[in-house]
């Protein structure tokens, strides 16, 4: 028996959630399947004309599949019940990271009362409107690892999402309980798919002085193989301060600090690290543990690039620090930063006026820069070592102060 998908429907062109210009809001909570997509049988009697790919072997379909790009495997699953069975079978999630692109893809989203927002293929170099399972606001901390991407209520601070945002699958965690009342928290998170496992870090900044000095710091650790937070690990800083910036890498966790000392402009950010699988206690951090920032910065990102710690940060200037003049990109090596390039002169008039700050991600091999202000996107490939714009994306400003922001993530089948 053969199937056919209507005629009105091609691989080649995106549709339902896929789709390139137009929402579809009939499409609420049905993430990348295509379910509008009848199979229909063929009752023209031209069974004996053809020859059905029924008679191939499964692994003959699984590599035909393996071939396409992920946003058109979900589409192929629409073709027949075989393929159908093939793309939903555990045996060929298991197996999605041989064929799936290793380009990041970006999700950007904006201060909106639904969970909308475009997603970005950089393989197609193609965006579709998409939708994630919960609603996401800017001020959330996200870290993405592995496929995976982790959600922190920032204002409650009360539950944490791990989800898939291509399959939408998530589950929710309990914040873990706060020895006091933090000013600052930073969310880290790394996935070991090998043990088929992840960890996350919550790190937590409270005062404790009025001068604004001495700060009392606690790290929270989850274990999703024990499915429990461990105990805080508990320490101080006299002169420096956590933000809400950090990064697990190689069961290292980074934290981007802050100098809290008067009248300190050049050396305004540091960086500390502290090893998750030795989990010994802080105590009191030294100003010798501190790593510089490479130069005067005015905000800081952190993130896994080509498995290395990368700092994209904007660069302040000479009579005005806390005005950005540029962004550059470095990466850590040993205990210092090295350069590996600055955004030309061109694309940062391209962005406008920059604000403070922005939002950027990176994986693999490209690294996302976005200004809070608007919808373009800039990206670096650390491979390559260009710059380029990604396609226009069909987002609009519904008000002026309406602010945007993203994250990449590696596309993938599976959650764990």
């Amino acid at each position: 028996m053969l199937f056919w998908v209507t005629d009105s429907f091609s691989l080649s062109v995106p549709g339902a959630s896929w789709s390139d210009d137009e929402s579809d809001t009939n499409r609420k909570g049905s993430g990348v399947f295509l379910l509008n997509l009848e199979l229909i049988e063929n009752d023209n009697n031209q069974e004996e004309n053809s020859v059905s790919i029924d008679i191939l072997p499964d692994d003959i379909h699984e590599r035909i599949l393996s071939r396409l790009p992920l946003s058109a495997i979900f589409k192929a699953a629409c073709v027949c019940k075989k393929w159908n069975q093939i793309v939903h079978s555990k045996k060929f999630t298991l197996t999605d990271a041989n064929f799936l692109s290793e380009k990041t893809w970006y999700f950007m989203f904006t201060s909106s009362a639904e969970p909308v927002g475009y997603l970005y293929d950089s393989g197609l170099r193609k965006w579709y409107n998409f939708e994630l399972p919960f609603l996401v606001h800017h001020t959330w901390k996200i870290a993405p690892s592995c496929g995976l991407v982790s959600f922190m209520d920032d204002e409650t601070c009360k539950k944490i999402h791990i989800c898939n945002p291509i399959t939408r699958e998530y589950e929710t965690l309990k914040n873990p309980p706060s020895p006091g009342f933090p000013v600052y928290s930073a969310l880290a998170f790394s996935v070991d798919q090998s043990n088929s496992k992840y960890t996350i870090s919550i790190v937590r900044a409270m005062q404790a002085s009025e001068d604004f000095l001495s700060w009392l710091v606690s790290i929270h650790i989850y274990n999703s193989k024990e499915k429990t937070w461990l105990p805080p690990v508990m320490g101080g800083m006299e002169g420096w301060r956590p933000g809400d910036v950090s990064l697990i890498c190689d069961n290292i966790l980074y934290i981007l600090v802050f100098c809290t000392r008067p009248n300190e402009v050049q050396n305004f950010h540091g960086l500390i690290t502290y090893n998750l699988e030795t989990f010994n206690p802080i105590g009191v951090l030294k100003e010798e543990s501190v790593i510089s920032a490479p130069c005067a910065l005015t905000c800081g990102r952190l993130m896994k690039v080509q498995r290395q710690v990368v700092l994209v940060g904007g660069i302040g200037r000479a009579d005005r620090p806390g005005v950005i003049k540029g962004i550059g990109i470095w990466v850590l090596n040993g205990k210092e930063w090295k350069e590996v390039t600055r955004m030309p002169q061109k694309f940062v008039q391209g962005f406008g006026e920059l604000d403070d700050v922005f939002a950027s991600s990176g994986g693999g091999d490209l690294i996302y820069i976005q200004s809070y202000g608007g919808t373009a996107v800039l990206i670096y490939d650390m491979d390559t070592r260009q710059w380029f714009w990604c396609q226009k994306c069909q987002m609009h400003k519904k008000f002026p102060l309406e602010i945007f922001s993203g994250f990449c993530f590696e596309p993938r089948l599976q959650f764990m």
